[in-house]
């Protein structure tokens, strides 16, 4: 299979060759790792019983799906990645916002994936063949599995693809035998000694549904263009494209996290994951969740280092994609490291969400409203106008940047960052909601508020491109 030598450049009619149902398994095949499986613990570690941990999970979820889904529309009709498309909102200069936020959601998620992979790897070989469980053993593992994400996200798209048909059926038996392995453990209680984080109940609660429940979908804000980009609206409903995007989604979310719920409470995982559960298999499943482990985290962080390598080619403009993914492996690979002998797991994780929500949720949303405002209808040769290094187009607006729409984010994400609680930060809005972190609500509110109120347009005058002129013209 040759290398896609494909970036964030328009994907040609003749390549756009996928099917919404390659859609639905990219987002159901990639997701069930343990990356995404370690979300479903977070609600326990709060403090939640089985219940109360899974319907904060389910609701954030959905909502975060109601929100996010949309975006797969987009790429639909440009035919490049999200970032580049939000070009129409932000100016061809001004989506380097959208490429920034996308590049540290996926380096923040491929990060955790070899993180969590690698330890549950390392744990049941430990159990298998009394591996060591020391610091040189952790960095083989961890290197291990990033040299294998390296080779899936340089072969790009189509690679993938074919991983994740395999993922969807491979992992799917897997946490099936799952369900049989940890069901004698299974306790509907939180673990001991492990009271509500915030205190009681119903801001632990919502703390959930966001940092659990909601971030899920969130991480795909700039992602879904990856894949609906090689789909064609010549060939294929919008609809069917939206539906298949919120059925792959939600399953490729709710069944790993729910499943991370089940067997956290059943290991009583209350502050650590991949211990108590290697610790809590029966014998005959160490070697199926070691190959779950292992293949599951590959799948997950070889797309997220394939969306990384495209927003850091869309930020680098001279960089081939290869180059970019090679660059960003390396920089996930010193975060895994980082995760591992430095920070604590839960706050780092519910932190990075949290953080990551906030700015990103009022991105999304004014990208949404410029999408709906123009009908569906893009310029594909003027969102190339930066990548290309030349100037002008019709998404020019001012030196490349839309002020009102920048501005909007701006707003809607400062917002978002004082008014968000997390283990580590606080924001200074907290007591004006009563000490419940609605970031989420209110940055992408204040966003679009003042998106509308700025009167920002998406469209002007158009302007000829100039050739030859760098990015920093």
């Amino acid at each position: 299979m040759p290398v896609e030598q494909r970036g964030v450049d328009t994907i040609p009619e003749s390549e756009r060759t996928s099917t919404p149902r390659d859609l639905i398994s990219i987002l159901l095949g990639s997701n069930l790792c343990l990356g995404v499986i370690v979300f479903g613990w977070l609600p326990v570690s709060f403090g939640l019983g089985l219940w109360p941990a899974v319907t904060s999970v389910v609701a954030g979820t959905v909502v975060g799906v109601t929100v996010t889904a949309p975006l797969a529309l987009v790429s639909l009709r440009t035919a490049t990645n999200l970032s580049t498309s939000s070009g129409a909102a932000f100016g061809v200069r001004g989506r380097l916002v959208g490429s920034v936020v996308g590049l540290l959601l996926s380096l923040g998620y491929t990060a955790l994936t070899l993180w969590i992979g690698g330890d549950v790897m390392l744990g049941t070989l430990a159990r298998i063949a009394g591996v060591s469980t020391g610091g040189v053993a952790h960095t083989v593992v961890y290197a291990l599995l990033a040299a294998c994400t390296v080779i899936g996200a340089v072969y790009g798209y189509r690679l993938l693809l074919r991983l994740s048909r395999i993922l969807a059926v491979g992992m799917t038996v897997l946490l099936l035998l799952g369900l049989v392995a940890y069901a004698p453990d299974l306790t509907t209680a939180a673990p001991p000694d492990n009271p509500y984080l915030l205190g009681s109940f119903w801001p632990t609660w919502l703390l959930s549904a966001v940092a659990a429940g909601l971030s899920g979908p969130i991480a795909f804000i700039t992602l879904l263009g990856d894949y609906t980009r090689y789909i064609s609206p010549e060939r294929h409903n919008p609809r069917t494209v939206l539906r298949a995007t919120c059925l792959g989604l939600t399953a490729g979310l709710l069944v790993p996290q729910l499943f991370g719920t089940y067997t956290a409470l059943a290991a009583r995982a209350g502050l650590d994951y991949a211990g108590p559960l290697v610790a809590a298999s029966p014998a005959w499943y160490v070697i199926p969740l070691l190959i779950a482990a292992a293949a599951g985290s590959v799948g997950n962080g070889g797309l997220m280092l394939y969306s990384m390598g495209l927003d850091l080619d869309a930020i680098l403009p001279k960089a081939t994609r290869t180059r970019a993914t090679l660059v960003v492996a390396v920089v996930a690979t010193g975060f895994v490291f980082a995760g591992h002998f430095v920070w604590d797991a839960q706050s780092a994780m519910t932190s990075f969400v949290l953080l990551l929500t906030a700015i990103g949720t009022p991105w999304a949303v004014i990208t949404l409203m410029a999408h709906v405002r123009c009908g569906g209808e893009y310029d594909a040769e003027a969102l190339q106008v930066y990548n290309r290094r030349a100037r002008g187009g019709v998404y020019w607006f001012r030196a490349g940047w839309h002020p009102r729409a920048t501005a909007s984010w701006a707003l809607g994400a400062l917002v978002g960052l004082f008014s968000v609680s997390t283990p580590l930060y606080e924001g200074p809005l907290l007591p004006l909601t009563g000490g419940v972190d609605c970031s989420f609500i209110l940055s992408g509110l204040v966003g679009g508020v003042a998106y509308t109120a700025l009167g920002a347009r998406t469209q002007q005058a158009p302007q000829p491109a100039v050739q030859g002129a760098g990015p920093g013209a």
